[in-house]
């Protein structure tokens, strides 16, 4: 079989509980539906950063963000393993969002249409994007923080608000667009690598009215959030809580007590962003499959990281919780892999970055962090995957109350570290698969907490070693 085309679609900030087919009825997603019936999931993949640009660098150079240094968003980063797809022939496009460092740096692409986040205020605020360029050139002022802040219900809406402009300028309708224009005006590329980027559901949460109102008469599940889960919560946690409360990161303030009337509506409307990507990932299949890359194509669908939306009364990311660390990974290749299948073993979202290279016949380099997971796709009831997958994520604008956090987790236990500090958090995901008995203080989970303790240091140090190399050129 010849070199397969790669389509990698990623979203920002979308929990793995969020496609209908995975076992959440409650969303609407008949495209991404399809692509679970039809291709592989792996339903233990967990991302290596808490935040969106450590994430993602990780993904594309296939090391930790402790490896690569770029811990917060804005830390500078222009190399991946897409120039050596581009090196081997491949032809690559990037059209949305990457969250490079600078936006626009070349990555391995030769060609890019950058999309960003759709609130920028701490950095790349002045930054014109093909979305920017596009409402200005309509004459169109952009949906943004300024103007939200002026509505009487701000504090209270929780990040979540109707899209007001014409409907194909909603940044997810305008990248799913942008996409099908891509595919079906430009000579086809054999072999192509194509990075499909939306900019949400990532907040602020501002679908459609059409698409939210169904949403807002539903049922949604919401975990209870207790006080006394809120009074055990390490420092830093607390501090985020109020820091999260006074400051409105991407337009969203979450006070210390809200309602679950508010709860359900962000939720609605998050939701709702989901259902208008499904909507364009379906489009973009029909463009895929109509313009010759529907049979020699292995399409990823996943995202970034999560998003607490209130659960354990967190905002947003920047925590180790499920909601954060556990993405959806669907691989569709009817041609390649038998459908319908999913994967239990866990796996660091970045594997996928030297299975690509696989799928491709680039040489993988022996010093990656992340291992080639093609096994779990080829012979998934085999695949036994990582015995642990870990999270990190620095001190930045948000997270203020600590140095540095590190996850570690097994398929039984999760445990999270805070440098230098004598709390931790510690849970027993088959007893409790929520996350809301920490048991960093139990006596009786001793002897887990200092086995994760023990793997934590044991990792850091391989870490060290396996990666002594990596910057071997620029020594």
């Amino acid at each position: 079989m010849t070199r397969p085309n790669i389509i990698l679609i990623i979203t920002d900030q979308q929990r793995y509980d969020t496609i209908a087919a995975l076992g959440f009825p409650h969303v609407d997603t008949p495209n991404l539906d399809r692509l679970v019936r039809e291709g592989v999931s792996l339903e233990q993949c967990h991302v290596s950063a808490a935040s969106c640009a450590a994430a993602r660098a990780s993904l594309f150079k296939g090391h930790y963000p402790h490896t690569t240094g770029i811990l917060k968003n804005a830390d500078r980063w222009r190399r991946s393993w897409i120039e050596s797809l581009n090196d081997a022939g491949y032809y690559c496009v990037n059209i949305g969002k990457m969250h490079t460092w600078p936006y626009v740096t070349e990555l391995g692409f030769h060609e890019r249409f950058v999309v960003e986040n759709k609130d920028r205020y701490l950095e790349g605020r002045y930054f014109f994007d093909e979305w920017d360029k596009a409402l200005r050139f309509r004459g169109l002022i952009k949906q943004q923080r300024e103007l939200y802040r002026k509505l009487p219900d701000y504090r209270q809406s929780l990040g979540a608000f109707d899209w007001e402009l014409p409907e194909d300028t909603h940044p997810d309708f305008f990248v799913g667009d942008m996409a099908k224009w891509w595919i079906e005006s430009t000579p086809k590329k054999d072999p192509l690598f194509l990075q499909i980027g939306f900019p949400g559901p990532h907040p602020p949460y501002d679908p459609i009215r059409r698409y939210a109102d169904p949403y807002l008469n539903k049922d949604l599940p919401l975990i209870p959030v207790t006080p006394e889960e809120l009074e055990r919560q390490p420092p830093a946690l607390q501090e985020l809580r109020v820091h999260n409360s006074e400051i409105d990161h991407d337009s969203v303030i979450m006070p210390l007590q809200i309602t679950e009337q508010q709860r359900h509506r962000q939720r609605a409307y998050y939701l709702a962003n989901v259902t208008m990507i499904d909507q364009k990932v379906g489009e973009i299949m029909e463009s895929l499959e109509a313009n010759g890359y529907g049979d020699n194509s292995i399409v990823i669908f996943t995202s970034d990281h999560g998003d607490c939306l209130t659960d354990h009364g967190q905002s947003q990311k920047w925590t180790m919780y499920e909601q954060i660390t556990r993405v959806p990974m669907i691989v569709w290749a009817p041609e390649r892999f038998n459908g319908g299948q999913s994967v239990e073993g866990l796996v660091q979202q970045m594997d996928i970055g030297p299975t690509i290279l696989r799928w491709t016949g680039v040489e993988v380099p022996d010093d990656l962090e992340a291992v080639a997971i093609n096994d779990a796709f080829e012979q998934p009831g085999e695949f036994q995957g990582r015995p642990y997958v870990y999270c990190e994520q620095v001190r930045d604008g948000v997270l203020t109350g600590c140095r540095f956090m590190t996850m570690v987790r097994n398929q039984t236990h999760k445990l999270v570290h805070f440098l230098d500090e004598p709390n931790g958090q510690l849970f027993d995901l088959v007893n409790d698969p929520d996350e809301l008995n920490d048991l960093w203080e139990d006596e009786t989970a001793t002897g887990i907490k200092s086995q994760l303790l023990d793997e934590l240091r044991e990792w850091r140090i391989r870490s060290g070693v396996h990666t002594k190399d990596w910057c071997a050129d620029y020594r």
